[in-house]
């Protein structure tokens, strides 16, 4: 089952993080549509938004892989429409 899925994430720690981060996205690049990013340099913080499209388990995969990430928070809203 495909689905359609934001994933919203808060890099408390963005210096630290961010590539940890980066490198989990380019390795599920193939479910990711869209991402958009807003930066906060001055707090050394980043909030991350990325629209993905894939099957339940994949999107689970990524969500929790980058969740396990130190100073990386995260939510997913998951379609209730499959494609």
């Amino acid at each position: 089952m495909r689905k359609v899925a934001i994933i919203s994430a808060v890099l408390d720690d963005a210096p630290r993080c961010q590539r940890a981060f980066n490198d989990a996205v380019a390795e599920y690049r193939h479910l990711i549509k869209g991402r958009m990013g807003i930066p906060m340099p001055e707090k050394d913080l980043s909030l991350i938004s990325l629209v993905a499209l894939g099957d339940i388990d994949d999107i689970d995969r990524l969500t929790n892989r980058l969740g396990r990430i130190e100073g990386v928070s995260v939510k997913t809203a998951m379609s209730k429409k499959d494609f």
